[in-house]
């Protein structure tokens, strides 16, 4: 049988070699412990300088392989301190996001229920009053100015009767169902109301624009009576709308008349109140006109 090619591991020189330095080393270690042993148990004072000594030869190396060490658990426990803040950092992030959401709709039920609480007081103080709904919807982006209120025939709600919330007046019905209704904003251009300036009394007209304002004109021709900031308020006049109902503040002044911001917006009220007309009357005339 041929001899396997290469040299045995057992004529290797450098195994040799490193295997008797091995042997030697302990040997060595050996013989330095017994000394040190036998010196510390006839001598102790001689020990004690010879540790010393020792402890003088290796501090060079020592101080720096503690600092290395000390560095490295520095190291590992800086680490674990920033990823222990930064978990309570997402933590307390994502707690404020869910005490923001609770606030904004704490914010949201407490001016609903203002809004509620302005309504019904109101429909208290009023006598005219049918019935109390929520506005759900208006167009406000639109060319024609609507808002859709939370009740209807069912509730007494009849065309022509007017509407407004504890702002001003918002309008008046031009369709009812059973359970809904259509309101005709005052700032549609269909909508015709008869006021009066409430500082000095004079008699206006206030007619919708169609793009959220409305134009006011006086009936005296030649002269000017507006002021920046005006109230305008209904005047009565032709029976549907009550007196001294807020409708607009007067925000510009033309050359001949003003132009107002209505008080009552229904995107930003919840709830508003439906009314009798002032005078029984008018109703048939809104609800014919309405119907031609």
């Amino acid at each position: 049988m041929a001899a396997p090619a290469g040299p045995r591991p057992g004529w290797s020189r450098r195994a040799q070699y490193s295997l008797f330095f091995g042997f030697l080393a302990a040997v060595i270690g050996l013989l330095v412990g017994i000394f040190m042993l036998v010196l510390s148990l006839v001598a102790p004072q001689t020990y004690s300088a010879v540790r010393g000594a020792a402890l003088d030869v290796a501090s060079p190396i020592t101080g720096p392989l503690a600092e290395v060490g000390a560095t490295a658990k520095g190291l590992v426990s800086g680490a674990g301190n920033y990823w222990d803040a930064a978990n309570q950092n997402a933590k307390l992030k994502k707690e404020r996001a869910e005490l923001r959401r609770t606030a904004v709709r704490a914010a949201g039920v407490f001016q609903e229920n203002k809004q509620l609480k302005a309504a019904l007081g109101l429909r208290e103080q009023s006598s005219a009053a049918i019935a109390t709904g929520r506005i759900v919807g208006s167009s406000f982006e639109s060319p024609r100015r609507f808002a859709i209120i939370s009740v209807g025939r069912g509730d007494g709600v009849q065309v022509g009767m007017p509407v407004r919330t504890a702002d001003g007046l918002v309008g008046r019905i031009i369709d009812a169902g059973h359970i809904a209704s259509r309101v005709l904003l005052v700032s549609d251009r269909a909508n015709t109301v008869p006021a009066r300036i409430l500082r000095t009394g004079a008699p206006v007209i206030a007619t919708g624009r169609g793009d959220g304002t409305v134009d006011i004109r006086p009936l005296e021709v030649g002269r000017n009576p507006f002021r920046r900031g005006d109230i305008i308020v209904t005047s009565g006049t032709g029976g549907l709308y009550p007196p001294l109902v807020p409708i607009a503040r007067v925000i510009r002044l033309d050359d001949d008349g003003a132009r107002g911001m209505p008080l009552a917006d229904p995107t930003q009220s919840s709830f508003a109140i439906v009314e009798k007309p002032f005078e029984p009357a008018a109703l048939a005339a809104a609800t014919e006109a309405e119907e031609r």
